[in-house]
């Protein structure tokens, strides 16, 4: 994917998280808290705005600081994949 599509397409998918969170935060069917840090955690990796409040937020819950730590490590696997679909840090099996 040419980088940038990639970048509008995490934007797009990060303030959709946002506003489902917004939304969330509303109606009781949505979890609006986890869809917000869903949403922060993709737009840290393109906003330094993003990145300080999950900083702020990890400071302030530090049982929440290494569950959004590892989402954070997933969401940056799945954005810098190769475009053969295999995440670049896999090591690869032997062939036999």
């Amino acid at each position: 994917m040419k980088q940038p599509l990639k970048r509008a397409l995490v934007l797009v998918v990060g303030w959709a998280f946002i506003l489902l969170g917004i939304v969330g935060l509303f109606l009781p069917v949505l979890q609006g808290i986890l869809f917000l840090l869903i949403g922060l955690v993709i737009l840290s990796s393109e906003y330094v705005w993003a990145h300080h409040l999950l900083r702020r937020v990890g400071e302030r819950f530090p049982k929440l600081h290494s569950l959004i730590e590892h989402a954070k490590h997933r969401a940056e696997g799945w954005i810098h994949r190769k475009p053969g679909g295999k995440p670049s840090d896999t090591p690869q099996p032997p062939s036999s």
